[in-house]
């Protein structure tokens, strides 16, 4: 039968076509944006799932940066400490040389004075901060510092540096006698230095392993995140390829439609 009305062909070309270049689009907004999720109709569940995780992304960074900071902290209260073990060393040292019988008095003067100045520096070092954060603290005062999501805890502490000084502050070698008293108090004032600085390395250990632990968590939640969102290249390209195949022959399809209408009506002339 020889009919004129062609629409039926050519509304089902249309149809396809339409469909066809929806996909189309899809496939170049996922080529371009490089995700395979772009709005929440390509895949509720999984754009779900990848809110979560990327929150859960932000929040193990932000732990990440604070664990950091805290262990920045602790070396920077671990380095004026190495310097005072160095200060009590060379004041140990000048306790001993100013005590020797057999030196002059300019001598013993001399030895005092850079004693002197030394313990300047010594006192000095209660004042050193940290982002405005005191180092030290005269009750030892411990600050926590948030190192998992589930909130779990580790400890820094304001090391109790002032003691030392104090004690130190309070020597003298201007003669023998009170020099050979003065190494002995200085022998005590370098373990209790040792001791601040075992404390504090034994708190940057638990910063360092906390660190790590966060850097793992934040590198298999980003790979997980990659999985659901990141469109894989190579598919999405043969995909787009494919289609944009169909839609030229789409094209040429419902052209041929319409020239099928049109040919028929020769017929009537």
């Amino acid at each position: 039968m020889i009919s004129l009305n062609a629409t039926g062909a050519t509304s089902a070309a249309s149809y396809y076509l339409n469909q066809n270049n929806r996909n189309l689009q899809k496939s170049l907004t996922r080529l371009s944006s490089g995700f395979r999720i772009n709005s929440a109709v390509d895949d509720p569940g999984g754009l779900a799932v990848s809110t979560k995780l990327s929150a859960a992304i932000r929040r193990t960074d932000a732990l990440l940066s604070n664990v950091g900071n805290a262990l920045s902290f602790l070396q920077t209260q671990d380095g004026v400490l190495e310097v005072a073990a160095k200060i009590l060393s060379r004041m140990s040292e000048l306790s001993v040389l100013a005590s020797d019988v057999a030196i002059s008095t300019n001598d013993t003067a001399l030895y005092s004075t850079e004693f002197t100045e030394l313990q300047s520096d010594m006192s000095s070092f209660l004042e050193e901060e940290f982002n405005g954060i005191t180092l030290f603290d005269a009750a030892g005062a411990k600050l926590s510092v948030v190192i998992s999501e589930s909130g779990q805890t580790a400890s820094m502490t304001k090391a109790d540096l002032e003691e030392v000084a104090t004690d130190v502050a309070a020597l003298s070698i201007a003669t023998s006698t009170v020099a050979t008293t003065a190494s002995d108090s200085l022998e005590t004032a370098i373990q209790d230095v040792a001791v601040l600085r075992a404390g504090n390395g034994a708190e940057q250990s638990r910063m360092v392993f906390a660190q790590d632990i966060l850097a793992v968590n934040s590198t298999n939640l980003e790979a997980a995140y990659s999985r659901i969102m990141d469109v894989d290249i190579a598919k999405e390209s043969t995909t787009y390829a494919r289609l944009s195949i169909i839609r030229e022959a789409g094209l040429a399809m419902l052209a041929q439609a319409n020239v099928s209408s049109e040919s028929l009506l020769t017929l009537l002339d």
